[in-house]
């Protein structure tokens, strides 16, 4: 079988186990009785963030061969995201779960074995791309795509899939047993997650390299912490902490506030199309992140790391004004497809454009360090306290009731694109790069 192949089948998996529960996780999250934790559930994976991908980094470096790490990591997290599954199917369709916190435990368990594994992953198309005579720059962007593929492929399976009395059905229509509503997503993800589990023991061996001893400090990537000596690293990092609040604020309430509308007075709006697909509408949003990595380059070569920060930044304003303004409903629909589009922007030229830049500012002896320092910053201590911030702001102005979460969205989306604006304001304002010959 082609290598590219194998190697793009695996991408495809890693995103699929993640696709099917990202982002409509807080639909079950309100039926099971823990609506006013969808933000923890989120700051969970910004949490774990901070620590494991560095420790099986470790592990990967000097103990077992990263594909197989990789394989286990996932055997773990399908797992405990099946127990996750089991929980809910115990508690039945539509009921709140009588051990929530066990739940959660398996939850989290699950997510802290499961994001280390993007790092992995890269690492194991990398190595195996090196050791076959592959160019890792013209090979890999082709194989990485296929992973935001899986997850919008996952995204639209668990919209339109229906387990009901016993049977298997696919439909767009309304159905409160869709995948996306119910248990079922977790299943989804655990299944995929031990079926890569297998595939990862078929893929070329990447032998481990036995490198000479460094010090803890260094083995850890604490060494990157020196680039906050310099106040342009400094700012940097710090607007990226500030940026990365907005990362999962729409992948956990996105979702719930679109299908809210499905507990709407107005017909026309209940019944929507939107309103009863929300994971299938803001799968539009993953594909105008695929499309838009593509001009990176080009806008990155143009206009330079402020400018293109710049963009991320006022594309999140609109990112949460378009939800503010708009409804499933013709023509508020257009809004969230909007809302949708410029998701591509906002997320991929600060998260891309922002990792090449700070690739081209590092020495060569810290770049993987300052890399997870990065990292670190917006997934891990930004997004952290961004989706808990959100979760507050969501549940001071909104509330559940028969199953949605109704209340003042326009009001919380407003406040988030408004920080969004401030950062960017600001940004704009203390921030300036030197300038390169």
């Amino acid at each position: 079988m082609n290598l590219k192949f194998r190697l793009s089948l695996m991408n495809f998996l890693e995103f699929a186990v993640w696709g099917a529960y990202l982002t409509c996780m807080g639909n079950y999250l309100g039926v099971a009785g823990l609506g006013d934790k969808i933000s923890w559930f989120y700051a969970i994976q910004g949490i774990v963030s901070i620590f494991m991908p560095t420790l099986m980094g470790i592990v990967a470096d000097k103990y077992i061969q990263p594909q197989r790490l990789l394989g286990l990591c996932h055997l773990a997290a399908g797992g405990f995201m099946l127990g996750c599954w089991w929980l809910g199917m115990q508690a039945g369709f539509g009921q709140e779960l009588p051990n929530k916190s066990l739940f959660i435990a398996l939850y989290t368990i699950s997510v802290a074995f499961f994001m280390p594994t993007i790092a992995l992953a890269n690492t194991t198309a990398f190595t195996i791309l090196k050791n076959n005579g592959g160019d890792t720059v013209k090979d890999f962007p082709p194989i990485r795509v296929l992973g935001t593929v899986g997850f919008i492929v996952t995204m639209w399976f668990v919209n339109c899939a229906v387990w009901q009395d016993g049977s298997f059905s696919m439909t767009l229509a309304d159905n409160d047993f869709k995948f996306q509503y119910t248990y079922m997503q977790f299943f989804v993800s655990g299944i995929l997650s031990v079926a890569l589990f297998f595939y990862c023991f078929t893929l070329p061996e990447c032998q481990v390299v036995r490198k000479e001893k460094v010090s803890l400090i260094e083995s850890l990537g604490l060494n990157a912490f020196k680039l906050f000596k310099s106040k342009q690293m400094a700012l940097f990092f710090i607007f990226s902490a500030l940026l990365g609040m907005c990362l999962q604020v729409t992948n956990g309430y996105a979702g719930p506030f679109i299908t809210s509308f499905k507990g709407s007075a107005d017909a026309a709006v209940a019944s929507s199309f939107a309103a009863n697909n929300a994971t299938l509408l803001t799968s539009i949003s993953q594909i105008s992140e695929a499309l838009c990595i593509l001009m990176i380059p080009f806008f990155l070569k143009r206009y330079g790391i402020k400018v293109v920060m710049l963009m991320s930044m006022f594309a999140w304003v609109f990112r949460f004004g378009f939800f503010g303004v708009g409804n499933p409903a013709m023509p508020g629909v257009i809004m969230f497809i909007l809302s949708c589009i410029v998701y591509g922007v906002a997320f991929d030229f600060f998260n891309v454009s922002g990792g090449i830049f700070v690739d081209q500012e590092c020495e060569a002896s810290i770049k993987a360090s300052a890399q997870g320092l990065f990292m670190m910053m917006t997934n891990g201590i930004g997004a952290t306290v961004g989706t808990l911030a959100a979760g507050e702001i969501v549940n001071h102005y909104c509330y559940w009731e028969n199953g949605y979460l109704q209340g003042e969205w326009t009001t919380c989306w407003f406040i988030f694109a408004a920080f969004a604006l401030a950062v960017g304001v600001s940004f704009a304002l203390v921030f300036h790069p030197e300038k390169k010959k």
